[in-house]
């Protein structure tokens, strides 16, 4: 059964962090690039925001007992194969993925 609290509560982090984001984003990338401590703390919060949304998957793969997933990337292909992801949704989630491995 889908954990609806916990699906809500990890999409309330998400929406948390991306304030945060929002907050510490230099105005311009010569900014971004000129900073390396924001640049630091935007890559860092980033890949928070990447690891809640592979939380969130992972959450409603248990939740409706899709099947255990060999790899982070089975994830994305069952929710895909439900019918609950596009196959668009599912190629951003893989690069998303990939940006999160730093």
């Amino acid at each position: 059964m889908l954990d609806k609290n916990r699906v809500l509560s990890k999409l309330d982090e998400m929406d948390s962090y991306l304030s945060e984001l929002e907050s510490i984003m230099p105005k311009s990338y010569e900014e971004y690039v000129g900073s390396i401590e924001k640049k630091r703390a935007c890559e860092r919060v980033l890949h928070i925001l990447i690891e809640c949304v592979i939380d969130v998957c992972a959450l409603m793969v248990k939740g409706l007992r899709l099947g255990l997933p060999a790899e982070e990337e089975d994830l994305f292909e069952k929710l895909e194969k439900e019918k609950i992801i596009s196959k668009e949704m599912k190629e951003k989630l893989k690069r998303m993925r990939g940006l999160g491995t730093f």
